[in-house]
Order: structure tokens, then sequence, then C-alpha cells
């Protein structure tokens, strides 16, 4: 019997990409997967739409002496920062500014590592799919919603296999669709919801976008 949710990414965005299919309908559309896990699911999810599959790269802005704590998130371009746990935690703008300016400089590393010179997607009129392997806090999540309303996107959609139930209402928030295969309220990590939940490397990432 099995104990976990999803045996894989792969089936993990099988699964999803049903529930995609039925919101988007015929819309023009766009996949953006989530790095690097998120590739994997977003792939099944771009043939059942028929839909070209690309990306976007969001960086937690982590908290001081906790860095799995975010505080924020960056995109190309995009700021989102919780400026009242910010304030509760009495972070010093010196170090939100230092934070975020590391924060992006590592999304420009890999953008560029998985996209070569490749200009980013053309987004204007099109709905964007956001697509991860899982949400946790919500905060990159956010900041790629950000970037794609930023670039011009009619409706938002994010799509994951499994998020904690307690962060679902501040998403719905954030975009025109949340799609959720499963919604636990206990919820310790994204990995532990899959049988199958190994690293995805920089090549991978590459290989599932053609380049």
């Amino acid at each position: 019997m099995r104990q976990r949710a999803f045996r894989d990414r792969t089936e993990a965005g099988s699964l999803l990409a049903e529930q995609v299919r039925a919101a988007v309908g015929t819309a023009p559309a766009v996949v953006l997967a989530i790095p690097r896990g998120g590739v994997e699911v977003a792939a099944p999810v771009a043939v059942a739409l028929g839909a070209p599959l690309d990306l976007v790269v969001p960086r937690k802005v982590g908290a001081p002496a906790n860095p799995e704590l975010g505080i924020g998130a960056v995109a190309p371009g995009v700021r989102v920062l919780d400026s009242e746990l910010i304030a509760r935690l009495g972070v010093s703008e010196a170090y939100v500014g230092s934070a975020v300016a590391e924060a992006e400089a590592e999304v420009v590393r890999r953008t560029r590592a998985y996209r070569d010179d490749r200009p980013p997607p053309d987004m204007m009129g099109r709905v964007a799919v956001l697509v991860d392997d899982g949400i946790a806090t919500g905060s990159t999540a956010l900041a790629a919603a950000a970037w794609a309303r930023a670039a011009g996107a009619a409706r938002v959609v994010l799509a994951v296999p499994v998020a904690p139930r307690q962060i679902l209402d501040e998403l719905r928030r954030e975009v025109d669709e949340l799609i959720v295969v499963l919604a636990p309220e206990r919820f310790l990590a994204v990995g532990q919801w899959y049988e199958r939940f190994d690293q995805v490397s920089d090549e991978e990432v590459r290989a599932a976008l053609g380049i």
C-alpha cells in the first residue's frame, strides 16, 4: 500500500494536468515552471494544454539566522517582501537590502544557466500557468505570480500538487485561480508527499526545455 500521495513529480504533473486543462480550456497559455523541481511537474501540464513550456526563476529572501524562513522573495524585476514579518522580527533595512541583492544575483545566475540568451516568453494576453512541485510557504510562488502579471499575462493560474491548507486563502488572493491536488492540514515539507523526490539538476532543467 502506498504511503505517499505521489509516486514522483511526473505522476504528480499528470494528476495536476487534468485539473489545469479544465480550468484553462482553449485559452492561449504558457506553462511556467518554477525550477528546479517544478519543471518535471510542468512538462505533463504543458503537453495536456498543448502549450509551450518555459520557466520563471524566483528566489526566496531568508530571515537572519533562519534562511528557511522567508521574509519575501524576488523574481526578475519583481520584489515581494513581507513587511509585517520583517517588522515583527526586527530585521534591519541593511540586512533586507543585502539579502535582496544576493537573491536577485542568484536569479540572474540561474536564469542564464537555464535559458542561455533566449528571451523571456511573451506573456501578453496569455494565461500564465505557474507550476511547482509543491508549496511550503508560498513566497516564491507569489513572486513568480507578480512577475507574470507585470509581463502582461491576462490571467495567472497557480497549479501545484500539494500545499498546506493554512496558506490557500493567501495564495488565492494573489492569483486568478489556484489549483491544488492535495491540501493537508499537517504539513512538514513538500518531499514528504512523494515516494521519489530526487534533486533535479540544472542539466535536467535545460533538457526539459529543449536547450
